[in-house]
């Protein structure tokens, strides 16, 4: 089948595009750098002729409030709109867990107008809510940068591996619609201040961790259930514990 994945070139996308063409899929990897622009809706109409699924992964290239809002509304409706045009039968979307808990942040108050906008379209969809990616920790780190020191919620968290996410995302874009959610988290439960203080202990990242309920996280002050899967969530393979020992720091940019 004929499956576009939007955000096709990122960390989940890309990995996601090796593992449907390895199926045999025509599958192709849209992002602006493609001629596709979900928000303008350039490239929409041509890249979604024949298309039987289209996989959502792409991100906000800004977490500013009414800038991440302007791209998720814009985006939402330009993709489902051309969708349902070209006859799309099957829209996949990767969302995060706990979404509708953290609504005192900019950034998941415009996830979830981008969920509810797929929610009330016609398309048969399914929506795929992960835990933090363990490659996200460096950049969870830098948001509680005061001074020389890194400033961190004790809130727990359930983080998967990108791998894992792209295997479960390449299954369901095969698979029938569920017209509903389905979570995914990795095996092993963790505070974020102990998350990130084996990264970054783990690349030579000496920096002094302060631990305190009240730092917030992207905006949100956290309880320990806020950022955890519910009962029946698909549980990845690889351990956080097995994957910091080997982990590198992020690309330079």
């Amino acid at each position: 089948m004929k499956i576009v994945v939007i955000g096709g070139t990122g960390l989940i996308g890309s990995k996601l595009v090796k593992r449907l063409e390895a199926k045999g899929h025509d599958v192709i990897a849209a992002s602006p750098a493609s001629g596709v622009n979900t928000v303008t809706g350039e490239g929409l109409a041509e890249v979604l002729a024949g298309a039987q699924v289209v996989v959502d992964v792409a991100n906000s290239p800004s977490f500013e409030d009414k800038a991440v809002m302007e791209f998720f509304q814009k985006s939402g409706r330009n993709l489902l709109s051309a969708e349902s045009a070209a006859g799309v039968n099957h829209h996949v979307a990767l969302s995060v867990v706990g979404t509708e808990r953290l609504q005192d942040s900019g950034y998941f108050r415009a996830k979830l107008v981008q969920e509810n906008l797929i929610r009330d379209s016609k398309i048969p969809y399914t929506l795929v809510h992960s835990t933090q990616f363990f490659e996200f920790m460096f950049g969870i780190a830098q948001s509680g940068v005061q001074g020389d020191k890194v400033h961190l919620s004790p809130a727990m968290m359930q983080p998967i591996l990108s791998d894992d996410v792209a295997d479960v995302l390449a299954e369901i874009a095969v698979g029938s619609p569920s017209n509903g959610l389905k979570e995914i988290a990795g095996p092993e439960p963790i505070r974020i201040s102990d998350a990130v203080e084996k990264y970054l202990r783990q690349i030579g990242d000496k920096r002094e961790i302060v631990v305190d309920d009240e730092t917030p996280y992207f905006g949100v002050v956290l309880d320990d259930k806020m950022l955890m899967p519910g009962p029946g969530v698909h549980v990845g393979r690889t351990a956080y514990s097995d994957w910091v020992k080997t982990a590198t720091p992020p690309p330079a940019r």
